[in-house]
């Protein structure tokens, strides 16, 4: 299956691709199916289960099913008309969603944290219905939510499923489906990673698209970087976590200039810029899934520590970056996971630390086998992380664990530019032990937040 670039950097709301962004798609995909049904439903119902029960409330997963099942989308959600038809639904227990007139929604009663039945296909499942006027279910579809804002149908999935067991060439230039081919595609054709990607990607948009998308994708991780250095405050959800990232970055900026700096402080700047997008994801804000969003300040940290910290830096190779970036992201996700829910978080911040670690190594002059080595190196060192979120929010430790991506990331990357891309472990053995890892972890460690750190500090 061809991964876009676009596919895995998505803009989208906090907390969570999972359990914010894919609900919300899932909802208006289910909104779709009933426009196009031959009855008139009168109400919605919906049931969380797995990782979406558990930690559900803590990543805002009530609040997107519903603006969801109301017809708001991840990518273009007004935050003010949100906070308005959530009111309003409480107030009158109806939704409006275009074209489909009033339906009674209850979240009290029509919402279901289910916790004893997990679905069969993927930890993030849910299942929403539409019922009658006397309150039967008419239409009923279940969706998994697989991380990174994916969202599949049983059927979807099934076929997802063939797809990467088949063999079938894809329409694109390029099929990579591991780091052995394109390592091999690279040396046949003579084109480096992202040249590439980009091939694949002309497929599908023309340059002009794919050049202003990428552009975009930049704008919101900037932007999103800069709410984080300038606000203050608690963040939301009952932990009482203070955002640090405003502090530290005034501190660094005082501190810029002296002689006797150490030199591990470039490790702070990376860790603040990582800490500010995370920050703002907690909080709600709009983020790019890099490739989810309980990851999201890996990549635009360390794009941010190479523009405004290595000499000779420039924006005009942001492309390079990203599309090196979401080679490996797509080779990490079609051969095992991005979803914490699924294999802990080595699949989703060591996703985010692989893919960082290969942009950069592509930008700083990296051949191919250099940028492969650096993945490997990032991935590597993040095999069986877990995912233990304390009270199922996206703060402790994601907040932190961020910045130590970025960090890990920028360090691979320096180690493969010091050899010449030979190396023992390849990048998809190390891709296929972390699929095995997250297969025998442990549910508890899957964004359950029934083991790990969520048990073992105070969450109140």
């Amino acid at each position: 299956m061809f991964l876009s670039v676009f596919d895995l950097f998505k803009v989208g709301v906090g907390p969570s691709s999972s359990h914010t962004m894919g609900p919300m798609v899932a909802g208006a995909r289910f909104l779709d199916l009933l426009r196009a049904a031959p009855f008139q439903a009168r109400g919605l119902r919906a049931s969380l289960h797995g990782s979406l029960a558990f930690t559900g409330k803590g990543h805002a997963t009530d609040r997107a099913t519903i603006l969801g099942l109301a017809g708001f989308t991840p990518d273009t959600m007004d935050r003010a008309a949100a906070d308005a038809a959530l009111a309003a639904n409480r107030d009158t227990l109806l939704l409006h969603p275009e074209g489909l007139g009033a339906l009674h929604f209850d979240p009290a009663a029509d919402l279901v944290f289910d916790y004893d039945r997990p679905l069969p296909g993927h930890a993030n499942g849910m299942i929403l219905m539409a019922t009658d006027s006397q309150g039967d279910v008419i239409l009923r579809e279940t969706y998994y939510s697989i991380g990174g804002g994916f969202v599949l149908t049983e059927a979807e999935l099934a076929e997802a499923a063939a797809e990467r067991r088949s063999d079938a060439s894809s329409s694109v230039p390029y099929p990579f489906a591991t780091a052995a081919e394109m390592l091999a595609m690279a040396a046949q054709s003579g084109l480096s990673i992202a040249q590439m990607k980009l091939a694949n990607e002309r497929v599908f948009r023309s340059e002009a698209e794919i050049r202003a998308g990428l552009s975009r994708i930049w704008q919101v991780m900037r932007d999103c970087m800069d709410r984080g250095l300038a606000v203050q405050g608690t963040l939301p959800g009952g932990l009482n976590i203070r955002r640090r990232a405003h502090a530290i970055h005034q501190a660094l900026l005082a501190e810029r200039g002296q002689n006797l700096t150490a030199p591990h402080v470039i490790n702070d700047w990376m860790s603040t810029y990582a800490m500010a997008v995370n920050e703002e994801n907690a909080a709600g804000g709009q983020v790019v899934t890099a490739p989810t969003n309980g990851a999201a300040g890996v990549v635009p940290a360390v794009i941010r520590y190479w523009l405004d910290h290595v000499p000779g830096a420039s924006e005009r190779d942001l492309g390079m970056f990203l599309l090196t970036a979401a080679a490996v992201g797509g080779l990490v996700k079609h051969n095992a996971s991005i979803s914490g829910a699924e294999a802990g978080c080595q699949a989703e911040v060591g996703s985010a630390s692989a893919m960082a670690a290969a942009g950069l190594a592509a930008v700083l002059g990296g051949t191919p086998a250099q940028v492969e080595n650096a993945a490997e190196i990032a991935l590597e060192h993040h095999l069986g992380m877990t995912c233990d979120p304390v009270r199922g929010l996206v703060q402790v430790p994601c907040i932190e664990r961020n910045g130590l991506g970025a960090i890990k990331a920028v360090s691979a990357a320096s180690l493969s530019l010091r050899g010449d891309g030979a190396h023992f472990v390849p990048l998809d053995a190390a891709i296929e032990t972390m699929r095995q890892t997250g297969r025998d972890m442990s549910e508890k460690y899957k964004e359950t937040s029934l083991g790990g750190l969520a048990v073992n500090v105070p969450n109140c």
